[in-house]
């Protein structure tokens, strides 16, 4: 039997496979079962635990070196493989991208036997959500596209691979009140600009949810209790001594294609103000590896789907 992922306080590297030692985990109270869960091991606020980037990154793309890889829209279910392993149906809805089998019940070793939807074929890793919905309607995501970079001002040459079975959460499903623009947006299509709460967009240009992850690693722990202590973000290019690793910064967006009045959206977590996103490495490691040397490294734009270097 496998052990579903979960957070740790350790880990063990088995030829290539990490396989994580874990303790069960709490989450946002959104539903009958998630109410019956203890947060105490989750921190009231992210940001002082975390931190923020210095300052929000004008547009997802921007012309620095990276890699990108677009995902469609895989399912949907009332699972998160980080926050509730082992138990389908505990949290709030999710929309995945990428891996095709991600559930409760999903382990590192399961994952990179599953399918992808990502344009690039070695890209198994799996990336979640909250459903958001419009009048009570949930709405069908178009795509996410996820923007591998190094952080602002970091020194691309020093950011490594994520190690397998690495799991982050980025943004606070429990927020009440703005986030930092640079850690949790809204915004237009590709547009630069970024909002608190979803814009009305034109049509044409489809709504987006933008969430910016961090990228200093402690270098021990693949997850931790409330899932955020193992990670900071980086500042003025440097990442602090307890977290002393660069990894990429993944800037996830969500698209879609709703456009106009943003009266009666919500987030299945709750109001617009509660955007997260949860993303488990179970990349291909050979192929994740190439691309940071090759992409980040080089400080070049690489169009992962195509293989190419586009810019």
């Amino acid at each position: 039997m496998t052990t579903p992922i979960r957070r740790a306080t350790s880990a063990l590297l088995v030829g290539s496979v990490f396989v994580v030692l874990a303790t069960a985990c709490a989450a946002d109270p959104t539903n009958v079962r998630e109410a019956e869960h203890d947060r105490s091991s989750m921190p009231v606020d992210p940001a002082a635990v975390m931190g923020a980037p210095d300052r929000p990154i004008a547009g997802p793309q921007g012309a620095v070196g990276q890699f990108v890889v677009e995902c469609p829209y895989s399912h949907a279910l009332p699972d998160d493989p980080i926050v509730y392993p082992g138990e389908p149906g505990a949290s709030h809805m999710h929309v995945f991208f990428g891996n095709t089998g991600a559930d409760a019940n999903s382990t590192l070793q399961s994952l990179l036997l599953d399918g992808t939807t990502c344009e690039q074929a070695l890209d198994t890793a799996s990336y979640w959500a909250p459903a958001l919905y419009h009048d009570d309607v949930m709405l069908i995501p178009e795509k996410s596209v996820a923007y591998y970079r190094a952080g602002l001002d970091v020194d691309p040459t020093k950011v490594v691979a994520f190690p397998a079975g690495m799991a982050m959460i980025a943004g606070e499903p429990m927020a009440v009140e703005p986030q930092p623009t640079s850690v949790v947006a809204w915004s237009c299509g590709n547009g630069a600009m970024r909002w608190e709460t979803p814009p009305s967009c034109p049509s044409g240009r489809g709504l987006r949810l933008d969430v910016t992850f961090p990228d200093c690693w402690d270098g021990e722990h693949l997850d931790v209790p409330g899932h955020r202590e193992h990670m900071r973000y980086s500042s003025t290019g440097e990442c602090p001594s307890t977290h002393p690793v660069h990894v990429p910064q993944l800037i996830f967006s969500v698209a879609y294609s709703f456009s106009g009045d943003p009266t009666g959206l919500k987030l299945a977590s709750g109001g617009v103000l509660s955007g997260h996103a949860d993303f488990v490495n179970s990349w291909d490691q050979d192929k994740l590896e190439d691309e940071v040397t090759f992409c980040l490294h080089r400080d070049v734009v690489c169009g992962v789907t195509s293989g190419r270097v586009s810019g």
